[in-house]
């Protein structure tokens, strides 16, 4: 049976659950915080270190963001279990930036969307529906991933979009999905599905702003191209 060595088996002064209490989090190394995350090593490497040659292994902190539970399952000393919780602490850290970033931003141009969402969106794997709930001053009131796969009208229904908008009391909105691609030129699909949420929405007096495509450190606005 394969033991594992815990954190509190490793030598007091490398034991970063310590070193946090005494010092605080800022002192700690990006291996250090993703030792705590990870809890145990394995019989053969501490938690420091197997934290270290996963960081190593993913390239740097914007590389393990990328990977995805199957990626991280993949490499040596990495369970379902230590994927899950390296994952859920990567999303908590994302949602508390997304929550203190979006209780300030005013959307005045395409620009301001892409700087919000791209450093989250670009190394997305499959394509992400996401729309931006905007008051009459558009800022930024929430957002919402309303669907995950290839965008088409069967999986980007208005309905969805549009329950969502006014559960928000939005004035308007914007929609963005990614192109794991890289590439953010439009598919006839994206301009099909943006013609038919702009249809409903004035129909329903909520004015869809913009559709943004982000791809690999650029993005297209559907409503610069003309196709709304």
């Amino acid at each position: 049976m394969e033991s594992y060595l815990s954190l509190h088996e490793i030598p007091q002064e490398d034991r970063p659950r310590e070193r946090m209490q005494r010092f605080g989090a800022q002192v700690l190394s990006n291996s250090e915080l993703l030792a705590i995350l990870l809890r145990t090593g394995s019989y053969q490497e501490s938690a420091v270190t197997l934290a270290q040659r996963l960081l190593s292994e993913a390239g740097s902190l914007h590389g393990l963001v990328g990977m995805s539970v199957e990626q991280l399952t993949q490499l040596k000393g990495i369970g379902l279990a230590k994927a899950l919780q390296v994952k859920a602490g990567i999303e908590l850290g994302r949602r508390l930036a997304a929550s203190s970033q979006e209780a300030k931003v005013q959307i005045r141009s395409p620009r301001d969307v892409f700087s919000l969402l791209s450093e989250e969106m670009r190394y997305l794997q499959k394509e992400h529906f996401v729309c931006l709930f905007l008051n009459t001053k558009n800022h930024v009131l929430a957002r919402e991933t309303l669907s995950i796969g290839s965008l088409n009208a069967s999986i980007v229904h208005p309905r969805e979009v549009f329950h969502a908008a006014i559960r928000r009391s939005s004035a308007s909105i914007i929609c963005v999905h990614n192109h794991p691609s890289g590439d953010p030129s439009p598919s006839p699909e994206d301009i099909e599905v943006t013609a038919r949420l702009a249809d409903a929405g004035r129909i329903v007096g909520i004015e869809v702003l913009d559709h943004i495509i982000i791809g690999d450190n650029k993005y297209c606005s559907l409503k610069e191209k003309g196709h709304m």
